[in-house]
């Protein structure tokens, strides 16, 4: 029998926590568990019921679909009717790792694992533990990230702790992450590959592999009642418990200018006398310019990867000072920094403040 109201906390490294874990799984419990992006929260992937459970959890719209994690590139035949040749392409080029594929699904895979859709989305996850626990329990895992609907995704066993206790089976404790944000989403079945959500495999690496890749037009599309193809194409995403904000340089996107410094400063100003507390998201570049009470770092420096790694954690931090109103610096470019910027815009409800 499932507890379920008390959930299970254990390190990876305790002896036999894999295996419990995977017991859970194969009754249709849910389990956190730690990927190379994020955490997961995962269930069966075949069973239906499993999957509802997960919907629950999160307090998840059940249109957005699920993403279903494998531990072998032959277990796509088993739930995809087709495998264009661009996929078995990239499949080769990344797999394991944080790319996700979009295929047409076979029966075999519910309708509540893909949000009703006619595709279903795979990754194979490179993290250790995320690969011996798919293996251990002989199940394919439905996992989006381990986190209540629409707050920052979970980068540390700590973060799903918050969310998820007591909605959960069992949380698998694998330190922090090292990518730090979900995977880049690929949709395979139109006929160029299309990105549906940036991410640390980038526009210009996959172009490397199979020629021309394209961006979903949804990405640049402001209206929430648009159906998603994919985890993390809904209007609000990742967002923190404050009012966040972007301030951005009309001029050079991307670049943190004088312009954008006053403004954040000025805003900042005008909050704290009216005794309401602020953050500023930062770079260790900028933040001493910054006339802040609570200067969130990003980053050391002003590096892409490592600003990727913190930046769930940053916005949680800003719930853990109490901020009624968050400002960031913004980022650019199709790479790293673009997967950086959908994610920050999300959060933001996109607002953006143009200087």
């Amino acid at each position: 029998m499932l507890k379920k109201y008390d959930t299970i906390y254990k390190s990876t490294s305790e002896t036999g926590a894999i295996s419990e874990a995977a017991e859970i799984l194969k009754e249709g419990g849910l389990v956190a568990f730690p990927t190379e992006t994020v955490y997961g929260l995962g269930a069966d992937a075949l069973n239906s019921d499993a999957a509802s459970k997960i919907y629950a959890a999160k307090g998840r719209p059940s249109d957005n679909p699920l993403i279903v994690h494998i531990a072998d590139k032959n277990d796509v035949y088993k739930l995809a009717s087709e495998v264009p040749e661009c996929a078995k392409i990239l499949m080769e080029a990344f797999w394991p790792g944080p790319l996700t594929l979009i295929f047409k699904k076979k029966e075999i895979v519910p309708d509540g694992t893909t949000g009703g859709l006619s595709t279903v989305a795979v990754r194979m996850p490179s993290h250790p533990d995320a690969m011996a626990l798919i293996k251990k329990s002989g199940v394919f895992i439905a996992a989006p990230s381990a986190n209540t609907s629409g707050r920052p995704s979970p980068t540390a066993a700590e973060h799903v702790l918050e969310d998820m206790n007591g909605r959960i089976d069992m949380i698998l404790d694998g330190g922090a992450v090292g990518i730090g944000i979900e995977s880049t989403i690929v949709d395979t079945t139109s006929s160029v590959p299309t990105i549906l959500r940036p991410g640390f495999i980038t526009r210009s690496m996959l172009e490397s592999q199979v020629g021309q890749v394209e961006f979903d037009k949804a990405l640049f599309i402001q209206d929430p009642s648009v159906k998603p193809k994919a985890p993390g194409m809904k209007y609000t995403h990742y967002a923190p418990s404050g009012e966040l904000s972007i301030v951005e340089s009309e001029t050079t996107p991307g670049k943190v200018t004088d312009s954008v410094i006053d403004t954040i400063n000025n805003l900042v100003l005008s909050h704290e006398a009216k005794g309401e507390k602020v953050a500023v998201l930062a770079t260790g570049d900028t933040s001493p310019l910054y006339k802040c009470k609570n200067i969130i770092l990003l980053s050391d420096t002003d590096d892409d990867i490592t600003v990727a790694q913190r930046l769930y954690g940053a916005l949680r931090e800003c719930d853990r000072v109490g901020a009624d109103y968050i400002y960031s610096e913004s980022f650019s470019g199709d790479e790293l920094g673009g997967a950086i910027m959908n994610r920050l815009i999300k959060a933001a409800g996109h607002r953006i403040i143009k200087v």
